[in-house]
């Protein structure tokens, strides 16, 4: 017995179902597709056909599948190609290691921080240090930080600090962590200690009050 279209039109041109509902209704999805381009090879594109008339030019090119006459309502979407692509971050020339930075935003906004270096993922590795302000080891974009113009002469530290280090961890894993935030600020501690009010400067938070604008301040 002859069951019901599966389909009808509302008005002409305008189905009551979707394409997808009515590929799922067919049951199109259970037909194997590698089966079928494997017994279909692919064949020529275009034919060379011989046509008469002496001045037709004996032969005419056309496509081996006949265009359709007639298109759907509606065009399929194409995905749009992605010209991206991956570069490495530039660096602000105000930004160099020792550099003390402002943090615009965050847990840490308006503390002061040492630049340490820049790592792979283009992010800032900033620290405090935790001993003075309480700001640890971090990654921070430099889109969010102000440089300053005080610099301190940084020693060879983090130097085995790279983004894999701030992956979640086990808590096991842990006291890495609290060692080498150790041994940073044990470093940085030595050289701030030699300029005097400088961790004074460090512990201290940056605020704005009333007719202060940044792009007009020197830090």
């Amino acid at each position: 017995m002859a069951h019901s279209p599966r389909n009808s039109f509302l008005k002409p041109g305008i189905a009551r179902k979707s394409r997808s509902k009515t590929y799922g209704l067919h049951a199109l999805y259970k037909k194997n597709k590698a089966a079928i381009a494997a017994a279909k090879p692919e064949g020529p594109k275009t034919i060379t056909k011989t046509v008469g008339g002496a001045k037709n030019g004996n032969t005419r090119v056309i496509p081996a599948v006949k265009a359709p006459r007639y298109y759907p309502a509606e065009d399929a979407p194409v995905p749009k190609a992605n010209r991206k692509t991956v570069g490495t971050t530039t660096l602000r020339k105000s930004i160099t290691p020792g550099t003390v930075l402002i943090l615009l935003a965050g847990r840490f906004r308006g503390k002061r921080v040492v630049f340490l270096k820049q790592l792979s993922s283009g992010l800032l590795l900033v620290t405090g240090p935790y001993k003075v302000n309480g700001v640890p080891l971090r990654r921070v974009n430099q889109a969010y930080v102000v440089a300053t113009s005080t610099k301190i002469e940084l020693p060879a530290v983090a130097e085995n600090i790279d983004d894999a280090f701030f992956q979640k961890k086990a808590e096991k894993k842990d006291a890495e962590r609290v060692a080498a935030q150790k041994d940073v600020d044990d470093k940085i501690l030595a050289v701030v200690k030699q300029t005097p009010l400088l961790k004074a400067y460090l512990n201290a938070t940056f605020t704005l009050t009333k007719g202060q604008t940044v792009h007009n301040m020197k830090f």
